[in-house]
């Protein structure tokens, strides 16, 4: 079955282009030039990935994102033409799981989608073949691959996938700090890059859905100069 990936661009040009790549890799594409048609699509339309533009005429591409992610999880790719790091953070923060500044290669482009959608399926039994029983409880915290759900005392958290994976990594290797450059590569499939702040900003964003302080967390810990850790 074909994968489907929205595309949101109020550049007719661009969003054309990227259709193209996407169809050429075999994708079924759906595209708008504004918010309000791509809400009535992610609606009506099971999807897999959706690529948003940051600047679009009657919604910013940063609430597009907050929007879907009330009710879907498939990855989000973000388009800006800023370079800004704060635009970037607040992308990612809202629940975006990748970034791409204009003007971009689509070669590029077509390869964080297949990346994302990798990792998307990977993670979400219900839409693969391949089922994990494996479940982890630490102190209250319950989180589940075969069914990708997590539990904070009995609370589900409404992760996204990238959340999800970054929380179950540091599970699976609870007692041992992982670099950040470890989890990033075993999260995004990735190669690290200095001064990367990605994994930090989604830490922040998962200590504050588990109702955590920075300064004294009880579950994702900080091992400064080092990583991250789960005692």
């Amino acid at each position: 079955m074909e994968n489907r990936i929205l595309i949101v661009d109020d550049e007719a040009a661009i969003a054309d282009l990227v259709e193209l790549y996407l169809k050429n890799e075999g994708y079924a594409v759906r595209k708008f030039y504004n918010a309000a048609d791509a809400l009535a699509c992610v609606k009506n339309e099971p999807l897999d990935l959706a690529i948003l533009d940051v600047m679009l005429p009657d919604m910013d591409g940063f609430t597009l994102c907050q929007k879907i992610r009330e009710t879907h999880l498939f990855p989000i790719i973000m388009l800006t033409a800023k370079i800004e790091d704060m635009d970037k953070i607040m992308g990612l923060t809202l629940g975006a799981d990748d970034y791409l500044t204009k003007p971009f290669n689509p070669l590029e482009l077509m390869a964080r989608v297949k990346t994302q959608l990798r990792r998307y399926f990977r993670y979400n039994p219900a839409e693969s073949a391949e089922k994990e029983t494996e479940e982890i409880e630490i102190r209250g915290l319950s989180i589940s691959k075969a069914n990708h759900k997590c539990f904070l005392y009995e609370e589900e958290l409404s992760l996204t996938p990238i959340e999800f994976s970054i929380l179950y990594f540091l599970c699976k290797n609870r007692g041992n700090v992982v670099s950040s450059e470890s989890l990033f590569e075993a999260v995004w499939g990735e190669k690290f890059w200095d001064n990367n702040n990605t994994v930090m900003t989604h830490i922040a964003r998962l200590r504050e859905k588990m109702h955590e302080s920075s300064r004294k967390p009880k579950y994702i810990k900080t091992v400064w100069g080092v990583g991250y850790t789960i005692e």
